[in-house]
């Protein structure tokens, strides 16, 4: 990946890390071979990304690091135990990546861009009453998600923060 990236360019500045699969398991259900499974991708392979890039970062004088959360993540989620792990494990990475990497100059930061339609949503919409929580009364918009990412990646004083894109209060 960062050889195809340098290929291209001659810097890699910025890295999103977007990858997550998901399942519905209940705690005591979730088999093992499915936690593993989304463990893997959304833990696991966020940690093999960031650890790829942060020696040419290091090198070049810095770089920036967005990590897409949850907001499950943050709260747990019921029928949703491997998924909610897996991306509160990616809060306690990524700041520790960026208490450990912000004297290089790279900034780490964790967004929650709420629930989007995408393949990994699948047909499921939130319906009007599972908006209760939300103080706006509905989702965040995909095209704000993207220029919020964006904006965050360009901001050179901002690291080791966790940035939530919903209307739901942390």
């Amino acid at each position: 990946m960062i050889d195809a990236v340098l290929d291209r360019q001659d810097r890699l500045d910025v890295l999103v890390c977007n990858a997550g699969v998901a399942s519905s398991h209940l705690v005591l259900r979730c088999p093992e071979d499915e936690w593993l499974r989304i463990i893997d991708t959304n833990l696991t392979g966020t940690y093999r990304c960031l650890t790829a890039v942060a020696p040419l970062m290091i090198k070049q004088g810095g770089g920036s690091i967005i990590v897409v959360g949850s907001y499950a993540g943050l709260h747990g989620a019921s029928g949703q135990a491997a998924y909610a792990a897996s991306k509160a494990g990616l809060v306690g990475l990524v700041q520790t990546a960026a208490r450990e990497w912000g004297p290089h100059n790279i900034r780490v930061n964790l967004v929650c861009p709420g629930w989007q339609p995408t393949a990994l949503a699948g047909d499921a919409f939130p319906a009007t009453e599972q908006l209760s929580d939300h103080v706006l009364g509905r989702l965040s918009n995909l095209e704000d998600v993207s220029r919020t990412i964006c904006h965050l990646a360009q901001l050179p004083d901002m690291s080791g923060q966790i940035v939530n894109l919903d209307s739901r209060i942390l």
